[in-house]
């Protein structure tokens, strides 16, 4: 790997993982059209995606270190209702259970693994039929197309007041949905959940807190299940400076694109994603159809 090479892959997925017009589909164009190899290795990409979950924490980390806080004490007092319950049930006690909801945060941290259950599922159903998608211009130009739609339809609709105390556990599994279908190449993940929010009736500036920070979990599941090739990965990473260099860039130009996006949604600018997207997949379809054979 050249560091020419480091630097526009941690670009592409420092812009394309949080403005709304999907990496997967972008690389699988770039791969066809182009011919740019696009595989860098497990290594690279662990790393170049701990560049852009750095980012998001940097810019909510006031919110993520309260859910942090919260959930671990969310998970102590279920576990201490779990031993009431034994000492309860089997041995004849008389305990009182504590609340587990007790503020926003906590409700906060039950909506986002609500939202990541139903992402979880539709990823490992779609997984064989992401991987043939992705070896086609048909279907990331088809979805590309979709999510201009989307956008366009949603990105207008008036911004709603729903915020974590009037957000249902439902709302929560629903964009979880939205979340999981964005694993294929064309659907954008932020593109999707933000526009569900939106869908939903959540404020605008609280449908991009959400969307980020529930991509947190996502992200790091996605990576987890990758680990078991990091060991074989980790032999050739002679070029490791490199790395840490795409890894850098990813972060600042995610976290850039993440301010960008507080701004497009609140001033319902998803316009103009629209337009390219479309524009792009239009584009796919015509190499799929007309040039490449």
């Amino acid at each position: 790997m050249s560091l020419l090479q480091a630097i526009l892959m941690g670009l592409i997925q420092g812009i394309t993982e949080f403005l709304p017009v999907s990496s997967s589909g972008h690389l699988a164009i770039f791969q066809y059209i182009f011919k740019v190899n696009t595989d860098t290795g497990m290594l690279f990409e662990v790393m170049l995606h701990l560049g852009t979950l750095v980012a998001v924490c940097i810019v909510f980390w006031k919110d993520i270190s309260k859910l942090f806080i919260e959930g671990i004490q969310l998970l102590v007092d279920a576990f201490v209702n779990l031993k009431t319950f034994v000492v309860n049930r089997f041995q004849h006690g008389n305990g009182t259970y504590r609340r587990i909801v007790t503020n926003a945060y906590r409700k906060f941290v039950l909506l986002i693994l609500v939202t990541t259950v139903p992402t979880g599922i539709i990823g490992v159903v779609l997984n064989n039929v992401v991987a043939s998608a992705s070896n086609s211009l048909l279907i990331p130009g088809i979805c590309l197309v979709i999510n201009a739609i989307v956008l366009l339809i949603v990105g207008s609709m008036e911004g709603g007041r729903k915020k974590v105390k009037k957000t249902s556990y439902k709302d929560a599994a629903v964009i979880g949905v939205a979340q999981g279908i964005a694993v294929l190449p064309g659907i954008s993940r932020s593109g999707s959940t933000i526009s569900a929010c939106l869908a939903l009736g959540f404020d605008r500036n609280f449908a991009v807190k959400y969307s980020f920070i529930a991509s947190l979990p996502a992200i790091l599941g996605a990576n987890l299940l990758e680990l078991r090739h990091l060991g074989d990965a980790m032999n050739g990473g002679d070029n490791i400076l490199y790395y840490v260099i795409g890894m850098i860039v990813a972060g600042v130009v995610g976290y850039i694109c993440i301010r960008v996006m507080m701004y497009v949604v609140s001033n319902k600018k998803f316009s103009y994603f629209a337009y390219y997207c479309a524009a792009v997949g239009l584009i796919s379809l015509v190499f799929h159809f007309f040039i490449i054979k």
